[in-house]
């Protein structure tokens, strides 16, 4: 009707007025390896790199999708997203955890194995509070994290937490390296609660208590066709409140406001029909 392409002239209006609901209104429109991609290179910014975001796309999407946003990124940045990584500086706890998720991601490792997740749960119990260090062992994390898929490291640490009767995150609490342990933590939570890990980032990106600007557009959209009604309830659990009411006490009214409680709302409908196609 209008001869030009709707998605195309957001990213022109974003450019342009810097307008959030133009932004956010591009992200949901485009596909998601693509927005992955943007939100990637986003995350190097100009000034601190926003290490949450890339942990969320490296631990949140399947090997598959993570190889399509790689050659998404190089497709629009004519960048390599591995080497981004490696050559950001000065060097960073965060820094290495995502160069092993991003190398974990090439095995394309389909099947679990019990046996493997022991073995790994003794050795991450062995490098961390078995140790006589009194300090967590990088060398050994970094490795069993480089060398395992999502899924793998997901029963490893459900059989950390079998074997030793705690989750492996309670241990970090005693680690001496706290740069290291917090991004260990932070990692370990949204690969293991991931509606736990988004809730609590939604609710401080509604009360303006995080930094990350952009976190609660990011979430609600990249999040909305995976397990928003999950992190709905969480959040509600939580906080005490619908995450709908949470959005339009907080968020100043107008455009930007009605499109995320209108994600909040589509989500059931979302939800319902992939459960029909699976």
């Amino acid at each position: 009707m209008y001869g030009e392409d709707m998605a195309a002239l957001l990213q022109k209006m974003q450019s342009q007025n810097g307008s959030k609901v133009c932004a956010a209104l591009y992200r949901w429109m485009v596909d998601t390896h693509e927005r992955d991609a943007i939100v990637a290179r986003e995350a190097f910014g100009q000034g601190d790199v926003n290490y949450r975001a890339l942990v969320e796309i490296f631990v949140g999407r399947k090997s598959s999708h993570v190889s399509l946003i790689k050659q998404a990124y190089y497709a629009r940045f004519r960048r390599h997203l591995d080497q981004e990584i490696i050559n950001l500086e000065p060097p960073h706890p965060y820094q290495k955890i995502l160069v092993a998720l991003a190398t974990s991601h090439k095995a394309h490792q389909e099947d679990v194995s019990q046996h493997i997740a022991k073995c790994d749960a003794r050795r991450l119990y062995e490098a961390g509070e078995g140790s006589s260090r009194g300090a967590i062992e990088e060398a050994v994390v970094l490795e069993i994290l480089s060398k395992r898929s999502i899924p793998q490291m997901k029963l490893t640490l459900s059989s950390y937490k079998h074997i030793y009767g705690h989750e492996f995150t309670k241990s970090l609490k005693n680690a001496k390296y706290m740069e290291f342990e917090d991004a260990l933590k932070v990692v370990m939570k949204c690969m293991c609660t991931p509606p736990t890990y988004y809730a609590k980032v939604l609710y401080a990106g509604i009360k303006g208590t995080t930094s990350d600007n952009g976190a609660l557009a990011r979430v609600m959209i990249s999040r909305a066709e995976v397990d928003l009604y999950e992190i709905q309830r969480v959040f509600k659990r939580r906080y005490g409140m619908e995450l709908k009411d949470a959005i339009c006490e907080s968020i100043p009214s107008g455009d930007y406001r009605d499109f995320l409680a209108a994600i909040t709302s589509t989500t059931t409908v979302i939800t319902s029909h992939n459960s029909v196609s699976l």
